[in-house]
């Protein structure tokens, strides 16, 4: 496959500029990976309690948010980045215990 920056260089190509890479490679097989097959995920319908409910619509309002659903989707996302960087912070601690 074409690596596509240059050595030791990362840069961030414009929608335009990876359009112009993509139609230049169309034709050549030895720039393209085999195939992958995605599959897109479906929402997921979770109920909550009627007091939690009445808790998070409450907070939504509280916030000038326009429903729940996007409160929700917000606290949501906000507490998975949460993890995430508690997690990687986690990693990065074990990775340099075993080193030394």
């Amino acid at each position: 496959m074409a690596d596509m920056s240059t050595e030791g260089e990362s840069k961030c190509l414009s929608e335009e500029q990876i359009d112009e890479i993509v139609i230049a490679q169309a034709d050549d097989d030895t720039a393209w990976e085999e195939p992958i097959l995605v599959h897109r995920a479906t929402a997921v319908t979770i109920s909550l309690p009627p007091e939690l409910a009445s808790r998070a619509a409450f907070f939504a309002r509280l916030h000038r948010m326009s429903n729940v659903e996007d409160w929700l989707r917000c606290i949501i996302q906000e507490r998975i980045d949460f993890e995430e960087a508690a997690f990687t912070g986690l990693k990065q601690v074990l990775t340099a215990k075993s080193n030394t």
